[in-house]
Order: C-alpha cells, then sequence, then structure tokens
C-alpha cells in the first residue's frame, strides 16, 4: 500500500505544482478613462500573456464594482485580466 500512497502524494504535488505554474500574471497598464456607471476601465497595457494579446489600449469590464473606486485616470496600475463569460475582465488589481 506505500507505493501506491506515495504514487498518489506525488500526483497531487504535480497537480498543485501545474496549477500554480498556470496562474495569471500581473500586467502594467496605464488607466486612461473610467467608465464608472457601466463599470469599465479604459487601460493601455503592455502584452496580456495569458490571452495571448499584444500590447494595445483596449476598454476592459471588471469583475468587481468596487474596483472602479481603487484607481484614477492616469494612474498606473498591475491588474490580471480573464476571459470571464466571454468578455475580457480585469480580475485582481495590485495594491
Amino acid at each position: 500500500m506505500k507505493p501506491i500512497a506515495t504514487a498518489l502524494a506525488a500526483l497531487g504535488l504535480a497537480i498543485s505544482l501545474t496549477g500554480a505554474a498556470m496562474a495569471a500574471e500581473y500586467t502594467k497598464g496605464e488607466v486612461t478613462k473610467i467608465d464608472a456607471k457601466q463599470k469599465k476601465l479604459t487601460i493601455k497595457h503592455e502584452e496580456l500573456k495569458n490571452l495571448d494579446m499584444p500590447a494595445m489600449k483596449m476598454v476592459f469590464v471588471v469583475a468587481d464594482d468596487a474596483m472602479i473606486d481603487k484607481v484614477k485616470e492616469g494612474q498606473t496600475i498591475e491588474f490580471i485580466a480573464e476571459r470571464v463569460n466571454g468578455r475580457i475582465t480585469v480580475t485582481e488589481i495590485k495594491e
């Protein structure tokens, strides 16, 4: 039984390490416009590696309405964007 337990433990470790390696990276950007009513941010950003997008300026929705209050136009931020329900969404902003 011990070889099976060891194999299962190794498999669990491999899966957890794979998940950590696949975690999205923060991307640097500058908030150029805030649309509080629509809960959207326009961000001029570096490459979004996890979404395979080059650097550009684009509009994002925010995952949490409170993010709108945390930023100002002209502010440099680090953020994570992901596809959520088919929309490119800011899911985290580093504080």
